[in-house]
């Protein structure tokens, strides 16, 4: 119900509420109404173009955030928002020439202002400005784990893995409990072929933390190769369960999303209050850097599926079978190969886990999914 006697202010802590609670609609009606009584607030059309922007209108944030700063050409949320606006239509220059305004204005030590360019520059892929924006705010707020975290990710993107884990492990200095970056590490260290130091990190976080379908496969893996656990020992359960959660609460679109993003970051899908952290669906996020093809899914004629790149779909494999414990994979390979050859006369191919699993399926002892 409207209310006169609200002051621009209130009005703009109204539709803050709202837009925290994903009200976008009736955010935007509550500001297009405190316009109607205060068309010259500055805060009131900046808040307005950022809801049109999470709802991906972008012509009308553009026309939003450049009326704000028609008002008050320095504003510099207004030159952060239609920054990232510009970013969404491709005109980077221009999105570029706003970034660069705030930092001629003096914000730089202005911690979520730095962060949410950074941000925003990370989810177009622009990295290396990126990583500019949070180098500043690592330098003026040295004790925030949030910009270290963040830098960790525009380092490892870059190819500068040892930068990337420097700055993972200063955000855990700084917050032990931060789950986000643990769990990146964690796929880090994995990527990296230290299992042990992976699991490590791994078992710091609570697997409700976790919505990165891969973290938690890897998890379970690495529990049962080095721990020798069966696959029903109650210490897999909590992980199990919350990757059946992860399953169930997707529709089949939003599964299909999913499989998609796995080919970034460290192929998660995210709690929607991360979205700052990345951006939209991390949607996109994302940064272990897979492509769409590196993911893939696998049954067997037992019904057991796995998931991952080939490599990890074989070693899953090597962790269930009782003999493959302490082999290598090439070994398993090898061993799996002679008995088909042996029981049923089919060739399966040994050169790389892609054509082992390939060969497999041909043989007719498992489907490839997707």
């Amino acid at each position: 119900m409207s209310d006169p006697f609200l002051s621009s202010d209130e009005y703009a802590e109204r539709a803050h509420k709202l837009y925290n609670e994903g009200r976008y609609d009736e955010a935007i009606d509550a500001l297009r109404e405190a316009l109607t009584r205060f068309p010259h607030a500055v805060e009131l059309h900046v808040g307005l173009a950022y809801v049109q922007l999470a709802c991906e209108e972008y012509a009308w944030a553009r026309a939003g955030f450049e009326k704000a700063l028609a008002l008050d050409a320095n504003d510099e949320e207004a030159l952060a928002g239609l920054g990232e606006t510009l970013l969404k239509l491709g005109e980077r220059s221009a999105a570029l020439q706003c970034f660069d305004r705030i930092l001629a204005l003096g914000f730089r030590e202005d911690h979520d202002l730095m962060l949410q360019v950074g941000r925003a520059l990370f989810r177009e892929g622009m990295l290396r400005h990126s990583r500019g924006f949070f180098e500043l705010a690592t330098k003026h707020h040295p004790t925030s784990a949030e910009a270290a975290a963040a830098r960790a990710y525009a380092e490892h993107r870059l190819g500068e893995e040892d930068a990337g884990l420097y700055w993972l492990r200063c955000a855990l200095d700084l917050d032990e409990q931060y789950a986000e970056a643990r769990i990146y590490l964690g796929n880090l260290l994995y990527d990296r072929g230290e299992y042990e130091a992976s699991l490590f990190h791994f078992e710091q976080t609570d697997p409700a933390e976790h919505y990165d379908e891969l973290a938690l496969w890897r998890t379970i893996e690495l529990k049962k190769s080095i721990y020798r656990l069966d696959s029903a020992d109650p210490e897999l359960l909590p992980w199990q369960r919350r990757l059946a959660e992860l399953a169930t609460e997707l529709d089949p679109v939003d599964q299909l999303l999913t499989e998609i993003a796995t080919t970034q970051s460290d192929g998660s899908v995210r709690d929607p209050h991360q979205i700052e952290l990345f951006g939209t669906l991390l949607t996109e996020l994302q940064g272990m850097q897979r492509r769409a093809g590196d993911l893939h899914r696998v049954q067997t004629a037992a019904g057991i599926t796995y998931a991952g790149t080939w490599e990890e779909i074989v070693f899953q494999m090597k962790m269930d079978d009782r003999e493959g414990h302490g082999a290598s994979l090439q070994e398993y390979m090898e061993r799996v190969a002679r008995r088909s050859r042996m029981q049923s006369g089919a060739i399966i191919p040994v050169s790389d886990p892609e054509s082992f699993v390939q060969g497999i399926a041909a043989a007719g002892f498992l489907e490839i999914l997707g």
